[in-house]
């Protein structure tokens, strides 16, 4: 039993701390032991086993004295997005080497409050840029899974793809991620586990490194929805700090978990058919859906119009709001500098430190960013992607009004593929990814990717609730009813 104690979901971990059938300090060194033999993931880019043992400590002395929060004990992983004290936090760019921020993020702190242990930084897209964790300093996160009969190494998904590694790699019993246009459902359907993005607004931003700020959202990568619903209820809640953060309650999303869907509406929406679907995903859909109707579920088609418009809108709204946040990496505060030829000044020190920090597809969204911002552009495209935006949050709004309580689609239009497949010279061959996550981000709606089947080759694939906002509660538990259908328990085979 204790060598399989880093395979626990959080629900098992927290009741056999709190029976004293072990200690967080053995839990946690299971998980160290197989972080370290899990380098070939590239999952774990900065460790922190000082941090982790010192931290299990205190939650046992805590969980003795019987006052122990849900997660008070709990070895998780930190996406390298997360500015943590003391611990290097450098959203996977070069620009940020060496950075150690003097303060704690406040998704972080309210972990860390409730007595989790911090086993180490994630690895991740160099600034959450990414859909296959392809652009990271640290080189690419390697998914555990591999295909039937192949050795070929499959991307974990991006940006989040560390975290989904480790969590499906057993390296942690969770992890912290952040959905920015799908980077926590990809990676969660591409490695077989839950991954809850929550609506914009209930997860506090501070200390979160910014890609773009009225997209991101940080939510919980977990073994399965109960402890989705756990995490969300230790990360969730105001913070005067984030002015787009939310003062509504935290409720108890856990207890919302009864699994009982009948009567509930759920929605399948005609223009998520994509053509070019494999037949896979498709038959995925229709079997999640079937899952859905036998549990008493009404099930009702549904139109959202405009939704063929949000790729194009995202990828003018994201990069804009990234080209404006990355304008603060220039040399001179913090992070990377270039070295400087006699002669150079302040605008040679900017566009040389910029050239060596940031890596390709950063600087190609930064420069898309600029030119959709600037003076004769503005209104073609900025003003007209923002447009585009409120009428695909008015098509869901129709919806939901229409007395849909969730909205049943693929979370992915394929399984994980191998590193360096789509890397060509077509970058929007890799964007196409994110075409059933782009929507839930520019609507600022909750969304869960649940693991429901495998393809032909062995490889999990998700399905995605989306849900009303802030009603993270009844959305959870419509994924727990369809996660009891799937009946998905598959692991992947340890190679590594």
């Amino acid at each position: 039993m204790m060598d399989d104690l880093n395979r626990l979901t959080i629900a098992a971990a927290r009741d056999g701390l709190r029976d004293k059938s072990f200690t967080s300090a053995e839990l946690t060194e299971a998980c160290l032991g197989a972080i370290d033999g899990a380098d070939a993931l590239r999952a774990f880019v900065h460790k922190t086993p000082e941090i982790a043992r010192a931290q299990a400590a205190q939650a046992d002395a805590q969980i003795a004295q019987g006052a122990a929060a849900d997660l008070c004990g709990v070895p998780i992983g930190i996406k390298d997005l997360f500015c943590t004290e003391g611990v290097a936090s450098q959203a996977a760019s070069r620009i940020l080497d060496g950075f150690v921020p003097q303060y704690e993020s406040s998704v972080t702190a309210q972990l860390r409050g409730q007595g989790a242990v911090m086993l180490g930084k994630l690895n991740m897209d160099e600034f959450a840029m990414g859909s296959s964790n392809e652009t990271s300093v640290y080189g690419a996160a390697v998914n555990p899974w591999r295909r039937a009969g192949s050795d070929t190494p499959l991307t974990p998904g991006g940006s989040s793809g560390g975290s989904a590694a480790a969590v499906a790699a057993d390296l942690c019993l969770a992890a912290t991620g952040t959905d920015t246009g799908g980077s926590i459902r990809q990676p969660a359907a591409f490695t077989g586990i839950t991954g809850l993005k929550p609506t914009y607004g209930r997860c506090s931003r501070w200390g979160i490194i910014a890609f773009a700020s009225s997209l991101d959202q940080a939510g919980p990568m977990t073994r399965d929805v109960r402890d989705a619903a756990i995490m969300l209820g230790a990360m969730a809640g105001h913070d005067p700090r984030d002015s787009t953060s939310v003062d509504i309650p935290v409720p108890d999303f856990e207890a919302a978990l009864t699994g009982d869907v009948r009567g509930k509406r759920i929605g399948i929406p005609n223009e998520y058919r994509i053509e070019g679907m494999p037949d896979e995903i498709a038959k995925l859909w229709e079997e999640g859906t079937s899952m859905l109707r036998e549990a008493g579920a009404e099930i009702v088609e549904i139109s959202l119009p405009h939704t063929k418009y949000a790729l194009p809108a995202y990828y003018v709204i994201a990069p804009a709001e990234a080209s404006s946040n990355l304008a603060r990496y220039d040399g001179v505060r913090f992070g990377h500098r270039a070295a400087l030829d006699a002669g150079d000044g302040i605008t040679e020190m900017y566009e040389k430190t910029r050239a060596e920090g940031f890596g390709a597809e950063v600087q190609r969204r930064v420069m898309v960013g600029t030119y959709v911002l600037s003076a004769g552009f503005y209104d073609a495209y900025y003003n007209r992607a923002r447009k585009v935006r409120a009428l695909i949050k008015k098509d869901f709004d129709d919806v939901f009004a229409a007395g849909v309580d969730a909205i049943l689609t693929p979370a992915t239009p394929s399984a994980a593929f191998g590193l360096g497949e789509m890397s060509d010279a077509d970058p929007v061959r890799m964007y196409l990814n994110d075409v059933f996550t782009v929507t839930v981000n520019l609507a600022g709606l909750p969304a869960i990717s649940v693991p429901a089947g495998r393809d032909a080759e062995g490889l999990p694939l998700g399905l995605q609730l989306i849900g009303r906002p802030f009603e993270e509660g009844p959305l959870l538990n419509a994924a727990y009813s369809l996660e009891r259908s799937a009946g998905f328990v598959a692991k992947p085979s340890k190679w590594w």
